[in-house]
């Protein structure tokens, strides 16, 4: 799934969301692009589950397929 994260704005941001995605599934396989503030996930976990814990965590993505 691709997730844009429209206040992920920085290295720390990016991290905090790495630590988010990995605390749902320490299995997940991510990619961050910061510039386009955009996260790839794989995983086996429903979307539902990451958009919940990146909204909470302060990083409200919307998906983008």
């Amino acid at each position: 799934m691709k997730l844009h994260i429209d206040s992920m704005t920085c290295g720390g941001c990016a991290r905090s969301v790495t630590a988010t995605v990995k605390d749902v599934d320490p299995a997940a396989t991510i990619d961050i692009d910061l510039a386009g503030k955009t996260v790839q996930i794989q995983s086996s976990h429903p979307a539902t589950d990451f958009i919940e814990a990146l909204d909470a965590a302060g990083f409200p993505p919307a998906q983008q397929d």
